[in-house]
C-alpha cells in the first residue's frame, strides 16, 4: 500500500505477501494500518478486485477511484481485436478529459456508442461505474498519480525482480 500525501509525495505504507487478494487478507493489511494510526484516507485507488472493495467497507466515507489501467485491459479483453484502437481511443477521451464534467460527457457517450457496438464492453465500464472518474474531484496536478495503480504495480515489480533469485536453489 503506498499512501500519497498533500504534497504529492508517495510514501510505502505497508508491504505484504499473502496467499491471495481476498477480503480476510485485505481487511488485515487495513486493520494493521488503523493500529498503527493511519486516519481513514480520503481516497483509495484500487484495481477492482472484489476483496479489496469488501475490506474497504470498513473504512466509510472513503472515495474509490478505480485504476483506469485496469479497466482498460478489462475493455480490450471484452473487444474484437477490429474494434480495439476505436474503444481505447473512445476510452482515452473518458481517462483524459480536461475535467470532470467532460469526463462524464465522454463517459455516457462510451456507453451509447458501445452498447450497440459491443455490449460486453458497455457493461465492463459500467462494473467499475462513477469510480473511474473519482480523480477528477482532486487537483489537477494529483491525477496522473491518482487514475492508476501504475505506482504500486511497478514497485511490486522492482520488490519481485530483487528477491526472485534470492531463493533461487537447483535442487
Amino acid at each position: 500500500a503506498l499512501g500519497v500525501g498533500a504534497d504529492g509525495e508517495k510514501r510505502l505504507l505497508t508491504l505484504r505477501l499473502a496467499p491471495s487478494e481476498a477480503n480476510a487478507n485485505w481487511g488485515a493489511v487495513l486493520t494493521d494500518l488503523q493500529r498503527r494510526g493511519l486516519p481513514t484516507p480520503r481516497l483509495v485507488v484500487v484495481d477492482g478486485h472484489q476483496g479489496l472493495g469488501k475490506a474497504l467497507d470498513n473504512w466509510s466515507g472513503t472515495k474509490i477511484q478505480r485504476c483506469t489501467v485496469h479497466k482498460l485491459r478489462n475493455l480490450l479483453d471484452a473487444c474484437p481485436a477490429h474494434a480495439r484502437g476505436e474503444m481505447k481511443r473512445d476510452y482515452h477521451r473518458i481517462t483524459n478529459a480536461k475535467d470532470g464534467l467532460a469526463a462524464r460527457e465522454a463517459y455516457e457517450a462510451f456507453l451509447g456508442k458501445w452498447s450497440r457496438l459491443c455490449a460486453p464492453v458497455a457493461r465492463s465500464l459500467e462494473e467499475a461505474g462513477e469510480a473511474l472518474l473519482t480523480f477528477y474531484e482532486c487537483p489537477k496536478a494529483l491525477w496522473g498519480s491518482l487514475r492508476s495503480t501504475n505506482s504500486i504495480e511497478n514497485l511490486n515489480r522492482e520488490f519481485r525482480r530483487r528477491t526472485k533469485t534470492q531463493a533461487s536453489f537447483g535442487t
